[in-house]
Order: C-alpha cells, then sequence, then structure tokens
C-alpha cells in the first residue's frame, strides 16, 4: 500500500471526526481524500463522497435520535425539498452542464472552478457570522418561530449544491438552523446530520446504475469513517455549543480560503 492510500485512510477517519463532531465538512475534506490521494476521477469522487458522508451520518444521527436531539418538524420542511433536488440535479442537471463554460483574458472557466468558487463565497458568508461575538446564547433558545418558506427555500438551494458537486451541505445547513432559527448549536448538528444523511444517500442512488462502483474499496474507506464519526460525536459532548459554534465558523472560513488559493493557481489558459 503507497503512502498516499495510507494517508487517505486516515483522511477517512477524520472525515467521520469532523462531520460526528460540527455536523458538516465530511464531503469537503472527502473530495479532495479521493480525488489527490487515491487518484479517483470527478464523477466516481462525487458519487463516493454522498455514500461515505451518508453512511457515516446516517450512525451519527441514530446516535443523536436517540438523545432527542433531532427536530423533526425542521427535518420535514428542510429535508424534504432538499431530498427532492438533489435527486432531481443528479438525474437530469448534471449531464447537460458542459465542462468549459467561458473564458476571461484567456483564462478557461470551467464548470470545476465556477462551482468551487461559489462554494467558496458561501462558506465564508455562512462562517463569518458564526465566529463574530454575538450575546445570544444560542444553547438556552428555542427557535422563536418557524420560518417555514425560508426551510423550504434554503432546502431546495442545498439539495443542488448537494447534486452537482457532492456535498453535504452541512456547512450551509448548521448556520442557517443557528443564524435564522435559533437553534442551539448541538441540535442543530443532530438535525443537519440527519438531513445530511437522508440527502447524500438518495444523491447516491442517482450514480449506482451509472457508474462502476468498487464495493471492497467503498465499504473499507466507510467503516473507518464510521469509526471516526463514533469519536466525534463523543468529543462533541466535550465541547461548549457556543465554542463548537465559533469552531465551525473558523473551519469553513480555513477551508474557502484553501480553495481560492488552490483554484487560482490551478486555472487552464488556451
Amino acid at each position: 500500500m503507497e503512502i498516499t492510500q495510507i494517508l487517505g485512510y486516515f483522511g477517512a477517519l477524520a472525515i467521520g471526526v469532523v462531520l460526528g463532531l460540527i455536523g458538516s465538512g465530511g464531503s469537503l475534506m472527502a473530495i479532495p481524500i479521493f480525488t489527490y490521494l487515491f487518484q479517483i476521477g470527478p464523477v466516481m469522487t462525487t458519487a463516493y463522497s454522498l455514500f461515505v458522508v451518508g453512511a457515516a451520518a446516517t450512525v451519527g444521527a441514530l446516535g443523536n435520535f436517540k438523545k432527542r436531539l433531532v427536530n423533526f418538524r425542521i427535518v420535514i420542511f428542510f429535508g424534504i425539498p432538499a431530498f427532492i433536488s438533489v435527486f432531481l440535479v443528479r438525474k437530469f442537471l448534471i449531464p447537460a452542464i458542459p465542462e468549459k463554460l467561458f473564458s476571461i483574458h484567456g483564462y478557461i472557466v470551467t464548470q470545476h472552478i465556477a462551482i468551487l468558487f461559489l462554494l467558496a463565497i458561501l462558506m465564508l458568508a455562512s462562517g463569518y457570522p458564526m465566529i463574530r461575538n454575538n450575546k445570544v446564547d444560542h444553547n438556552h433558545l428555542e427557535p422563536l418561530y418557524y420560518n417555514y418558506s425560508f426551510m423550504i427555500f434554503a432546502g431546495v438551494v442545498i439539495g443542488i449544491l448537494t447534486g452537482v458537486i457532492g456535498v453535504g451541505g452541512g456547512f450551509l445547513i448548521v448556520p442557517s438552523l443557528v443564524l435564522y432559527l435559533r437553534l442551539p448549536m448541538k441540535k442543530a448538528v443532530a438535525t443537519s446530520m440527519f438531513i445530511i444523511a437522508l440527502k447524500s444517500l438518495i444523491g447516491f442512488l442517482g450514480d449506482i446504475l451509472s457508474v462502476d462502483i468498487n464495493w471492497t474499496f467503498l465499504f473499507g474507506f466507510t467503516l473507518i469513517s464510521v469509526l471516526g464519526i463514533l469519536l466525534g460525536s463523543y468529543l462533541s459532548t466535550l465541547v461548549k455549543g457556543e465554542k463548537l459554534k465559533k469552531y465551525f465558523g473558523g473551519f469553513l472560513i480555513f477551508i474557502a480560503l484553501g480553495i481560492f488559493v488552490k483554484e487560482l493557481f490551478f486555472i487552464e489558459t488556451k
């Protein structure tokens, strides 16, 4: 086994830990791990990411369900629009998007670059409010109201993002639940994980018949990620919700800046 593959399996453990700790970020780590450490193509990478994150999140969601941390009203009004969107995108939109979109001053803007830049912008917009000092303690507040129109709209948008680039969308779900619905951070993480589990596995169903999947590799990688999410879920009980919120925001900003730096150096020219 090559050193890059060994590092990749350590990455599988890290995916689970991050997902269990902050309810997001698993796909953001899985995609580069599959791409750069295992040399897997983009279509297969997206499919594998959806399965690994979906399966690992399912294990975490079951534990949160037993702790009664999952808000099922939010799951219904936030999750169902996301489920429908991700399935439709994987089935109809992905095949219709061209690889090269346009060029600017000799630089080619591909589908991949455009999506990642949009993703990074959204991550910055979501992460900054999470790290600001806020006098409101979200751990002791229940939602003031359920904004159903907001939940449906956000569910559709996050479902589209999930379908296009294979991310679970927790980096948008968690800030939305905390900042706009005033859900306590740990409940937001648990609810986000439940939505991610269902949404990612539904998205993966659209790839089963069109992708030649290496099930032995995928199950082994997923098993390690599941062990990681159990560890991450345990660690989350040792961290206060307000600190967890700041760590989450910092994580988003760090990944977003990394995306900008990497993609700016690898833009193709004519």
